[in-house]
């Protein structure tokens, strides 16, 4: 059987990035509306407290939602989790998954370390996510440090949005 029919789990996502950065500014660019805007293409919009939604929308005016979830943990400037869904499949444990963001402060420096768990094995979101994350923390390391994103040029086109 494909492991989507089993919902089998993938081994968890693990992504590190260091940035020269310090950690309130690699953590206000996870929440800030712009920023994210600038890096993913998205805004993530929440009230950013433990069991509120958030949700990752397309800047576009179009108010289409890409990914979904809830805050389950969140201790600024160093961690922040939540869950993620696209919004078809919310209400189907088995296709939620969960980010843990963690922000290590080294300095002036910081380490992100982003893992992506509970994710369904061979899944479409599970391709995305271990394609997309290099590519979005990537893009904000490069913004943080430079003030400037990755050219687009290169970047996967998904209906008119990036990554």
């Amino acid at each position: 059987m494909p492991a989507t029919e089993t919902s089998e789990k993938a081994p968890d996502f693990v992504y590190v990035a260091y940035i020269a950065a310090d950690a309130q500014r690699v953590w206000s660019g996870l929440m800030d509306h712009d920023l994210t805007q600038q890096y993913w293409g998205r805004h993530n919009v929440s009230d950013w407290t433990v069991g509120a939604s958030w949700k990752h929308q397309r800047p576009d005016g179009s108010g289409i939602v890409d990914i979904v979830g809830e805050v389950i943990e969140i201790e600024p400037p160093r961690k922040l989790v939540v869950t993620w869904a696209a919004p078809k499949d919310a209400e189907d444990a088995n296709k939620v998954s969960r980010v843990t963001y963690l922000i290590e402060a080294l300095g002036p420096d910081t380490r992100l370390t982003i893992t992506h768990s509970d994710l369904e094995a061979g899944s479409d979101m599970h391709l995305d996510v271990t394609t997309g994350w290099p590519a979005v923390a990537c893009n904000l390391k490069t913004l943080l440090e430079t003030g400037k994103t990755l050219s687009e040029d290169a970047w996967p086109k998904e209906e008119g949005a990036r990554t």
